[in-house]
C-alpha cells in the first residue's frame, strides 16, 4: 500500500513538472524578444548619435571658417581705416596750399597775374595765359574735390566691410546656438544609449537565470521520471513476492626704460609717462606670439594730459576697436603723429592746434591693457620709429 502511495507521488511530481516547462520557455522566449527589440532600439540610437556626431563637426567646422573670415575681415578694416586716415591728411595737405594760393593772390592784388598777362606779345600768347591762370585755380578746385572723394570711397568701403562683419557675427551667434543644441541632442542621445546599455544587461541577467532554472527543473523532472520508474518496477517486485528499496537523488545550482633723442622735430606727448613699450617686434600683450608694433607706448595714470608733438591740423577724430578713442595731426611735409586709446578727447577734426598744446586725457579704450598712450609716428603714410623724431 506504502509502494503504490510513493509511486502516485512521484506521479504526481513529474505532472507537475511538466506542466512548469511551458512556463519557463515562454518567458525565456518573451526575454529573448525583449533583448532583441532592445538591441535594435540601441543601434537606431547609435546611428543617429552618429548623425549628430557628425553634424557637429560640421557646425564646428563650418564656426571655424567663420571666425577665420572675421579674423580677415577686421584686418581689412584696419587698413581701410589707415587708408582713410592718409585721405583726411591728403584732403587736408591741399586744402591749406589753396587756402595759401588765394591768400596770396589776395595779398598781392593779382599783381603778378596782371603782369603776365600784359607781358604776352601776341593775342594768342595772351589767351594762352590767361588759359594757365584759370587752369591753376580749376586744378586747385578739382584736386580738392578728387581728394574729397576719395575720403568719401574708403570711408564707404570701410563702412561696407563693417557691415560684412557684422552679418559674419550674426552667422556665428547663429552657428553657436545650432551647436549648442546639437550638443545638448547628443548628449540626450548618449545617455538614452546608456540607460539601453543598462536594460540590455539587466534582460541579459534575467534571461540567464530563466534558462538557469529552466535546466534545472529539467533535471528535476528527469530525475522524478528516473525515481517514478524505479519506484514502479520495485512495487510490481513486492506484488510478486520480492523485495526491494528505492531512493531518490535530487539536484542543485551552482554560484621700461627712457627713450633716446632723434632730430627733435617734435615734443615728448606724454611727459608725465614712463616708455612701457617701443616700436617694432615685440611680445603680443598677454605673452602669446608676437607683434609688430607700430608706435611707442607712453603708460600713465587715467586722465593723464597728452599734449600735441607738433603744430598741425587734427584731421581725424574717431573710435573703433583696436585705437579706442584717438586723434590724427598733420604737420604738413608728409609728417602725422596718432594718439590712441584716450580717455577723452579735447580737439575736433579741422581744428588747428599748436605744439604742447594739451589735446587728449590718457585712458585704456579700445584693444588696451591697462591707461596708456599708443603714439604713433607717420611719414607719407608709413609708421616709423618715433624714437627718430623725438
Amino acid at each position: 500500500m506504502q509502494s503504490k502511495r510513493f509511486v502516485s507521488i512521484l506521479l504526481i511530481l513529474t505532472l507537475v513538472f511538466g506542466m512548469t516547462i511551458p512556463v519557463q520557455a515562454s518567458s525565456i522566449e518573451e526575454t529573448k524578444k525583449k533583448g532583441e527589440a532592445l538591441e535594435a532600439q540601441k543601434s537606431t540610437a547609435e546611428a543617429e548619435k552618429k548623425a549628430l556626431a557628425d553634424q557637429l563637426n560640421k557646425l564646428i567646422a563650418e564656426m571655424d571658417e567663420t571666425t577665420a573670415k572675421i579674423t580677415a575681415k577686421q584686418e581689412e578694416i584696419a587698413v581701410k581705416e589707415d587708408e582713410l586716415i592718409q585721405a583726411q591728411i591728403d584732403e587736408n595737405n591741399q586744402y591749406e596750399s589753396m587756402k595759401k594760393r588765394i591768400k596770396y593772390m589776395y595779398e598781392n592784388g593779382n599783381t603778378q597775374f596782371i603782369e603776365i598777362l600784359f607781358s604776352s606779345k601776341s593775342i594768342g600768347d595772351f589767351l594762352n595765359n590767361a588759359e594757365y591762370i584759370t587752369q591753376i585755380s580749376e586744378y586747385d578746385r578739382d584736386m580738392l574735390d578728387e581728394f574729397k572723394a576719395t575720403v568719401q570711397r574708403v570711408d564707404d568701403q570701410k563702412k561696407a566691410l563693417e557691415g560684412e562683419k557684422a552679418e559674419l557675427e550674426t552667422l556665428q551667434v547663429q552657428l553657436q546656438e545650432k551647436q549648442d543644441e546639437v550638443s545638448a541632442l547628443l548628449a540626450e542621445k548618449a545617455e538614452q544609449i546608456s540607460d539601453l546599455e543598462v536594460a540590455i544587461g539587466e534582460n541579459a541577467a534575467k534571461l540567464k537565470a530563466l534558462q538557469e532554472e529552466a535546466a534545472r527543473q529539467q533535471r528535476m523532472r528527469e530525475e522524478a521520471a528516473a525515481a517514478a520508474a524505479a519506484a514502479a518496477a520495485a512495487s510490481q517486485g513486492n506484488s510478486s513476492g520480492g523485495s526491494s528499496s528505492g531512493g531518490s537523488s535530487g539536484g542543485g545550482t551552482a554560484g621700461p626704460s627712457v627713450a633716446p633723442s632723434g632730430n627733435g622735430a617734435l615734443s615728448n606727448p606724454c611727459p608725465s609717462a614712463y616708455i612701457s613699450s617701443e616700436f617694432g617686434g615685440r611680445s603680443s600683450p598677454g605673452g602669446i606670439g608676437s607683434t609688430n608694433h607700430k608706435g611707442r607706448d607712453y603708460a600713465a595714470g587715467a586722465g593723464s594730459p597728452i599734449y600735441a608733438a607738433a603744430s598741425g591740423t587734427v584731421t581725424t577724430v574717431a573710435y573703433n576697436g583696436a585705437r579706442g578713442n584717438y586723434l590724427v595731426i598733420n604737420h604738413g611735409n608728409g609728417l602725422s603723429t596718432l594718439y590712441q586709446h584716450c580717455s577723452e578727447i579735447y580737439v575736433g577734426s579741422g581744428q588747428s592746434v599748436s605744439v604742447g598744446q594739451n589735446i587728449a586725457a590718457v585712458g585704456s579704450t579700445g584693444a588696451s591693457t591697462g591707461p596708456h598712450l599708443h603714439f604713433e609716428v607717420w611719414v607719407n603714410g608709413t609708421p616709423v620709429d618715433p624714437r627718430n623724431y623725438l
